[in-house]
């Protein structure tokens, strides 16, 4: 019995000595590679790539559409009545109609800068309507229906907003005519072209790459010309009367355009 006691005891102390040595061995593989892997290069930190922004760009041609309203002042002026001149004041109305048309133009960027030229032409009905007062009789009608625009602009763009001005020279296209007050018998005809000039202010936005909305308020000043009517209808005791006209004209239209180019 002593002897199996014995030999037990020696088989365990042998397990120990095995299982001491296995462990020693482990940690001696484990320090081994962890050493090996301090001894190695480390990888360089490489940063992402920066993206630049995505700008909006101003630039390029244009061409887009328009409508609104204007409404005027008109001021008439009779310069002379059978060839004889005097001044006789008729007073000034204000009146008001719609206004459609379209636009074309080019613009340069620098920066937040933008510099353009344009051109406009709408189709109008801004009619105007007084009794003569020197001959209630008499009823003087016109109509402002056409204008045309020729500006140059400066404007702040912040990315797809600008906010502009413009100025430059003006046209419109007026018929004028008399009448008889109480038949609304025409009397005499004229057709009209007068020159004058023209500022404004606009803001625009651009919804997409290429396709900008905006509204833009424009004045009109000194749209004047003088006439003179022949009156048969009148005759013997008038034959002619000469007329001067000045027209003001506020434009408030909102604006799409298609731009040509894009970010």
């Amino acid at each position: 019995m002593a002897h199996v006691f014995s030999t037990f005891y020696e088989a365990n102390k042998t397990m120990k000595k095995i299982s001491l040595l296995t462990a020693a061995a482990a940690m001696s593989v484990s320090l081994t590679g962890v050493a090996k892997a301090a001894d190695l290069p480390q990888r360089a930190y490489k940063a992402p790539p920066v993206v630049a922004p995505v700008m909006y760009n101003w630039s390029g041609f244009y061409l887009g559409a328009n409508a609104g309203y204007g409404w005027s002042n008109q001021c008439i002026d009779i310069t002379a009545i059978n060839g004889i001149g005097g001044v006789f004041d008729e007073g000034c109305k204000s009146a008001g109609g719609g206004a459609i048309g379209g636009q074309l133009g080019y613009r340069w960027q620098a920066g937040q800068l933008v510099f353009g030229l344009e051109a406009q032409g709408d189709w109008a009905n801004i009619r105007n309507s007084r009794t003569s007062l020197q001959n209630p009789a008499n009823t003087f009608k016109s109509n402002l229906d056409g204008l045309g625009l020729f500006t140059g602009q400066i404007g702040y763009a912040m990315e797809n907003v600008l906010l502009y001005a413009k100025g430059g020279a003006a046209v419109g296209s007026q018929t004028f005519g008399l009448y008889d007050t109480a038949s609304g018998t025409g009397l005499a005809y004229a057709d009209r072209t007068h020159w004058g000039a023209v500022v404004g202010v606009g803001f625009e936005y651009g919804f997409s790459p290429n396709w900008t909305a905006g509204i833009e308020y424009d004045y009109l000043w000194r749209v004047s010309d003088s006439s003179t009517f022949l009156t048969p209808a009148l005759a013997p005791a008038v034959t002619s009367v000469s007329t001067n006209t000045k027209t003001d004209v506020n434009l408030l239209a909102v604006r799409v355009n298609y731009k040509f180019g894009g970010y």
